[in-house]
């Protein structure tokens, strides 16, 4: 049995091996941290590392010391005023060690706290790994390639079932062609050449030479074809196969997000922060995802990504008209017999009189029964928000689609009002343990 160690060194000159193992066996302490210093952390800076610190108690590794009070041990020490040899000396006053221990701490913890900076792919993978979207319906979508066998070409190995053999024998062909091996009409004529002239009587000095230099030329070319042979194995080819990645099913999320007059700066930057922290969590861990983005005022529309987040269009607010541009593209582009699909929705819950029924029938008829999961976010003041916490308030938005919540499970609203908000919410509504009816 052979064991191979990997002894090669990260830039910092830290095994790496030793690190994955400390992540591992710290992995709860870890993330703890890490979900507490989310409230505090920029949404533009998650996407990079994090320095944390944990407690150094439980993530020391086992090791054998010595008794300082038993063993016979032989030491050298230096010279000394106070005694010679032979002399006993006492046991210290205080304790069997004789030596000073660390100074006691209130909490209990004798030294100070470790702290380390996680890459951004362990902090992402800490941050997303219990979180998933939803699939209430009838798909699965997971980060689990399969592969399909396609054929790749020929190869010169092989299995026997595998064989091409208009392949080999073209490559026969092309090798024979190439070493002018003779052929059986060429063999023929020198034989049946040879025959007629050793079937005359007799021969004169040039047929003799002739037979002579014919039965010469047929060993030469019965030599080459047995060296030349039909078919050699260099000739053979077989059919060639690998396996393609194929992702186990497509999805699309829809951003929609309100951007008329009623949302202002800070609702805005909250509601930016959610889609970037959904961006981000798609982009992390779906391969396959596509991302639909649609900006609302009284009019909706579809824009790139750098539009999304960043445009400066204001205007009325009209919510239907978002709702009715993802049932178009959704019915343009994204059939349901092949792609899962998924919605998600800010809005500070501002609407036009009369336009909140719209989005009743439009969610209830054209949108819900062909998506798997569907989110709505309200974004509101502080104040709002604690009367929300007390059951009682909310836009009229709010109200029209706490009626939709409650005909359709796979239906899910929140509220935020603080970037501190933002993460508990997005949890709730991505964790991996969320059941549908």
């Amino acid at each position: 049995m052979r064991y191979f160690v990997d002894r090669r060194e990260n830039p910092k000159g830290k095994s790496l091996g030793n690190r994955q193992r400390f992540v591992k066996r710290a992995r709860a302490r870890i993330k703890e941290v890490v979900n507490k210093s989310l409230k505090d952390r920029s949404i533009k800076d998650l996407a990079t590392g994090e320095k944390i610190t944990i407690p150094t108690k439980g993530i020391e590794e086992p090791k054998f010391l010595n008794d300082g009070r038993t063993g016979s041990k032989n030491r050298v020490f230096p010279g000394n005023k106070d005694f010679m040899p032979g002399d006993k000396i006492k046991r210290p006053e205080g304790g069997g060690a004789g030596g000073r221990g660390k100074q006691g701490s209130d909490d209990g913890e004798g030294q100070d706290d470790f702290s380390f900076t996680l890459t951004r792919d362990e902090f992402l993978d800490l941050f997303f790994e219990d979180l998933e979207l939803p699939d209430l319906v009838k798909k699965s979508l997971t980060d689990v390639r399969n592969f399909q066998t396609k054929h790749a070409g020929y190869r010169t190995s092989g299995t026997t079932s595998n064989i091409t053999l208009v392949r080999t024998m073209r490559q026969s062909l092309a090798r024979r062609t190439a070493l002018k091996r003779p052929k059986k009409a060429e063999m023929d004529e020198i034989e049946d050449e040879i025959a007629e002239l050793e079937a005359k009587s007799r021969l004169g000095v040039k047929q003799k030479e002739r037979l002579e230099e014919l039965k010469s030329l047929l060993i030469k070319k019965e030599r080459k074809r047995q060296v030349v042979g039909f078919i050699d194995p260099i000739d053979v080819r077989y059919h060639a196969f690998e396996k393609v990645p194929q992702p186990n099913s497509k999805a699309v999320m829809f951003c929609l997000m309100d951007v008329s007059g009623s949302m202002g700066e800070r609702e805005k930057d909250l509601a930016k922060r959610f889609f970037l922290l959904l961006h981000l969590f798609l982009d992390r861990r779906y391969e396959y995802t596509e991302i639909v983005f649609i900006r609302h005022t009284h009019i909706a529309q579809e824009v790139d990504e750098e539009t999304f987040f960043y445009g400066r269009e204001s205007g009325g607010t009209v919510v239907s008209r978002a709702l009715e541009e993802m049932k178009k593209i959704q019915r343009d582009r994204y059939p349901t017999d092949i792609w899962n699909i998924y919605g998600a929705q800010v809005s500070d819950g501002d609407n036009t009189t009369g336009d909140s029924g719209t989005c009743i029938s439009l969610l209830n008829n054209d949108i819900l029964p062909v998506v798997q999961y569907y989110t709505y976010i309200e974004v509101v003041d502080v104040q709002e928000m604690e009367i929300v916490r007390n059951g009682e308030g909310g836009s009229d938005l709010w109200k029209a689609y706490r009626q939709v919540r409650d005909g359709w499970p796979l239906f899910k609203m929140g509220k935020i009002s603080q970037p501190g908000d933002i993460y508990g919410v997005f949890r709730e509504l991505f964790a991996k343990d969320l059941k549908g009816a």
